[in-house]
């Protein structure tokens, strides 16, 4: 076995233009239809999260001097911070059919274009 000619090949291989077959489009569009609301749905839960804690801290005094003021500051992020976790799943859900009906159409006949080349 020539260990040299199997790297060479190997090398080669990465350099060669790719053929961009219809399974891979498939996962491009699928991946299209979905990125979409999942991208926001993260940063948008993150950012709730972020201001649940921010509450938090002010509430209980860890930053902002721990007055009255603070604390009712505190309570009202904090709990916009709950209402924005919880309804980011359902942002999902419709972002997620939006995203499937723009798409959707494509990807079904491109999937129905790869079974009936199976056959």
């Amino acid at each position: 076995m020539n260990t040299d000619k199997i790297y060479a090949e190997s090398i080669a291989n990465q350099y060669a233009p790719k053929q961009t077959s219809k399974v891979v489009a498939l996962k491009k569009l699928d991946l299209k239809a979905k990125a979409g609301a999942s991208i926001f749905t993260y940063s948008f839960g993150v950012a709730a999260s972020l201001m649940l804690g921010l509450g938090m801290c002010l509430s209980m005094g860890v930053i902002g001097g721990g007055g009255a003021v603070m604390m009712i500051l505190g309570i009202l992020l904090g709990l916009i911070g709950i209402f924005g976790m919880s309804v980011n799943y359902i942002l999902y859900q419709r972002m997620l059919e939006k995203g499937k009906a723009k798409y959707g159409a494509d990807i079904l006949a491109l999937a129905k274009e790869i079974a009936e080349s199976q056959d």
